[in-house]
């Protein structure tokens, strides 16, 4: 959604102090959060709400107050009470938002070591930290990249994200100079791994982040740096790719890519995470759709793609509400088109994962397994039924599972089903 550019620093703001902030959240409570900025910004922007006097010059005591020094505690304690569902002056945050727009790359630093000289508490202290990183990383990425170098391995995995951002933003800028930091660092063993699989993190992450803007500019140089990492490496730095951030017309390079790089056994699962990008909870398929056939998905891959673009699709309609029949009708109207042979498979895994969604609005055992009977007597298979019970919720379900299973009409099948339902 394109918001109004009067003030487009709070939706940042929103993102760097709530949802970077405090990942224990829900989404559904960041989308509230979320909502509010926006009405505010829309207000804002039609001059209706935030500011009575919109139209006319700022007073001199405005523009005095603009001057003062920002008083971080109280923005601190602000964006906290945010975090723990309290509400907060919307003028404030405004006012605040313009204030960190303006400033300069060296004002903002000046401002992290002045929160890191506070005695903030260490929840206080990331809010801030991170929502100056967010205009930092705007402003000038490869310094934001360069102050926090040596945090790697202290961070929880937000500032890993805007790091990555930052690297993004500056290959986009001056990719060599990028490419040689980058290097630089590595050699410098900035980006060595400590865990027992020899596998950094960090350095996938920003591995990804590099390879989503070379997909543009030079696929061959982003393939000469996948080809640098050790096999078993390349799968997790293609999982760090910024998908949504490539152009429709590279996405045909992003999937040579994985089939040059990647052992054949993991590509598909690799494409197959791409695909379910394009959907969310109000769109339809189209987007899915002209993605396999850009990249001209072999049948492997378009069966992976359809199987997690479908538990994608129905898994985003539920952070909203429940999955209806109908949802699940029009999942299988568009997986008919795209593998039809598959499509019970498709039906069983989607309504099984159905099942297992912990988000509050998963469906009931029963109403998926009913589901799964309808679809199952309506077709001439045992596809739909048995991968459906061949999932986790039977497993937790397993006296009413094991009367489903009675319904499989291949022997040998039901008889699988039914050992593991022991």
């Amino acid at each position: 959604m394109k918001l109004s550019l009067l003030i487009p620093p709070v939706v940042a703001l929103a993102i760097a102090g709530i949802w970077l902030g405090s990942q224990r959240q829900t989404i559904s409570a960041l989308e509230q959060k979320s909502a509010v900025l926006q009405k505010a910004i829309a207000a804002r922007s039609s001059g209706s709400a935030l500011d009575s006097s919109s139209g006319r010059s700022a007073s001199p005591e405005k523009i005095a107050k603009d001057n003062e020094p920002i008083d971080w505690k109280k923005i601190a304690e602000q964006f906290t009470e945010m975090n723990r569902g309290g509400t907060n002056d919307m003028r404030a945050m405004v006012r605040f938002s313009q204030r960190l727009q303006a400033m300069s790359k060296e004002e903002l630093v000046t401002a992290l070591d002045e929160i890191t000289a506070l005695d903030l508490p260490d929840d206080a202290h990331e809010i801030l930290e991170q929502i100056i990183l967010n205009s930092l990383v705007e402003k000038s990425p490869e310094l934001a990249l360069t102050r926090f170098i040596d945090r790697l391995e202290d961070d929880d995995g937000s500032l890993f994200y805007q790091l990555s951002t930052a690297m993004q933003k500056w290959a986009k800028k001056d990719p060599a100079a990028m490419i040689e930091w980058f290097d630089q660092q590595i050699a410098a063993g900035k980006f060595d791994s400590r865990s027992l699989d020899g596998k950094s993190r960090p350095r996938l992450q920003f591995e990804g982040a590099l390879i989503t803007e070379l997909l543009s500019s030079d696929p061959a140089a982003a393939g000469y740096r996948l080809a640098a990492l050790p096999e078993d490496h390349r799968a997790d730095a293609f999982n760090h790719v910024f998908f949504k951030s490539l152009k429709e017309e590279d996405q045909p390079a992003y999937a040579e890519l994985v089939r040059n790089q990647l052992p054949e056994k993991d590509q598909a699962q690799a494409l197959s995470r791409s695909a379910s990008f394009m959907v969310d909870e109000g769109g339809d398929y189209s987007k899915a759709t002209a993605f396999l056939d850009r990249i001209q998905a072999t049948p492997t891959e378009r069966t992976a793609c359809v199987e997690k673009t479908a538990e994608s699709k129905l898994f985003k309609i539920s952070l909203s509400r429940k999955n209806t029949r109908e949802d699940f009708d029009t999942m299988r109207e568009w997986a008919g088109v795209q593998v039809l042979e598959s499509i019970g498979i498709v039906t069983g895994k989607a309504l099984a994962s159905a099942a297992r969604n912990q988000n509050g609005r998963m469906m009931e055992f029963s109403e998926a397994a009913n589901l799964a009977v309808e679809y199952h007597d309506a077709s001439n298979n045992d596809d739909v039924l048995a991968t459906f019970l061949d999932g986790w919720p039977a497993r937790q379900n397993k006296e009413q599972a094991r009367l489903l299973a009675e319904k499989i009409s291949d022997e040998k099948r039901r008889a699988e089903i039914l050992r593991k339902l022991k």
